[in-house]
């Protein structure tokens, strides 16, 4: 298991106002300072946590959404305290009323789209060989369904935002796995989630790249987190990727000139070879 931040699908929470952080009157607050916005999923922890904490400090204007309410509103004050703009709404990604409210909420709070960060995710090991179907269904609920509809009904508000800005871009960053492209054993349902998000990416670029949508999928190998401390008795942390590794490539993405698209990133791990995670 490779998971970036898990969501448990079976506690369909949907917005919660109390953890919004940032009360501005404007609705397009984020348009009229020109600043960028963007939502990250998965945003209380790990990958996500790591990423919005870029963006606040270089004082963008953020959505962050997770399941766990108390996680996400310390994880909001701490962005707060970084420089950014922040509302924390709480939602179960699983949850298709929850995945459009959290859309809605962001636009109605900032008034434009920058970037969206898929990185929320869940991973559980086991063989093919009578694999339970609830892990499966979960799985693909959380790492495929919930990006392909957050996608889905952002892309009005993408694609106003890249014609809004003088460079005339957008950007959906999706934090996939290694195991999407090359299977371990006993990860085959977490890397077939995966790899349908990386064609998931690809899709992206093919329809939205002329409307000025960018999509970059980062697959990276083990990554040092919290959720990959169920392997270290065979891969210890200090020989995994390091958090700031992922936050980097996206920093990369955000400054390249607008004529520039990288639609995917390996990221191995050295002491893996370039096919294991």
């Amino acid at each position: 298991m490779i998971a970036e931040s898990e969501m448990d699908p079976r506690s369909l929470s949907g917005l919660n106002p109390d953890c919004s952080i940032m009360k501005e009157d404007s609705p397009a607050f984020a348009v009229e300072e020109g600043r960028r916005s963007a939502l990250v999923t998965g945003g209380s922890r790990g990958i996500g946590f790591e990423i919005a904490q870029l963006l606040a400090s270089r004082g963008w204007a953020l959505t962050i959404t997770a399941r766990h309410a108390e996680q996400l509103e310390q994880a909001a004050r701490t962005l707060t305290a970084a420089g950014g703009h922040v509302q924390a709404i709480v939602g179960d990604m699983a949850d298709d009323a929850a995945i459009e409210g959290v859309i809605n909420g962001h636009e109605a709070m900032f008034g434009e789209l920058s970037v969206l960060v898929l990185a929320a995710g869940v991973g559980s090991a086991g063989a093919i060989a009578g694999y339970s179907m609830p892990r499966f269904e979960k799985q693909f609920a959380v790492n495929i369904k919930a990006p392909y509809a957050l996608v889905s009904h952002a892309l009005p508000l993408l694609r106003r935002s890249a014609t809004a800005r003088p460079e005339g871009r957008s950007h959906v960053v999706a934090i996939t796995s290694l195991d999407g492209i090359y299977p371990e054993r006993g990860l085959a349902a977490y890397g077939a989630s995966k790899a349908a998000l990386i064609s998931l990416v690809r899709s992206i670029n093919t329809e939205e790249n002329a409307n000025g949508v960018l999509a970059t999928a980062i697959s990276p190998a083990f990554v040092a987190t919290e959720l990959s401390a169920w392997t270290t008795d065979t891969i210890p942390f200090d020989s995994m990727i390091s958090v700031e590794d992922v936050v980097n490539v996206v920093n990369l993405l955000l400054i390249l000139s607008p004529n520039a698209c990288i639609p995917h990133v390996l990221i191995n791990r050295v002491a893996a070879g370039p096919y294991r995670a």
